[in-house]
């Protein structure tokens, strides 16, 4: 039984809003990630962006979120030629609609965070898979694959 996704509007890295909505009739690709310009995070990006050209022809796109502000995300971008679109939740509003920011631990030291997550976002604005705690490395095949079984 698939939920709705919750919508939401966030500033993009050119600061327009940007709202779920606005990929009614599309499969979105939501992930969620702690840091722009950080190893996994960047890994992450690069590879939707080498997948972009197929995941467009399944009629999707691809949206990341982090605290990051704007600025941080046009540079990231810019620095990467990411494809990808990118959102800044500062206020960790969106971020803690999904789950995805939680107690975190490192070291030994307790910090709220990002917890790596994607979900697949149907054309009717469902969500009808998710991952979490996600592991960059094979994960961007593993949602092409997903939503090959979806479409």
């Amino acid at each position: 039984m698939a939920k709705k996704a919750v919508e939401f509007c966030l500033p993009d890295e050119e600061e327009k809003v940007v709202c779920l909505k606005d990929f009614i009739g599309k499969w979105v690709v939501l992930y969620f990630y702690p840091k722009d310009n950080t190893s996994g995070c960047t890994m992450e990006a690069i590879d939707f962006t080498a997948h972009m050209d197929r995941l467009e022809k399944m009629n999707a796109v691809v949206i990341g979120i982090s605290p990051d502000p704007p600025k941080s995300h046009a540079k990231f971008i810019d620095k990467h030629g990411l494809k990808v679109k990118l959102l800044s939740d500062k206020s960790h509003e969106v971020l803690e609609k999904y789950g995805v920011w939680q107690l975190k631990k490192m070291y030994g030291r307790e910090y709220y965070g990002v917890v790596r997550s994607t979900f697949i976002i149907s054309p009717d604005g469902n969500i009808d898979h998710e991952w979490r705690k996600v592991k960059v490395k094979g994960h961007v095949e593993e949602v092409i694959k997903k939503l090959e079984e979806l479409t």
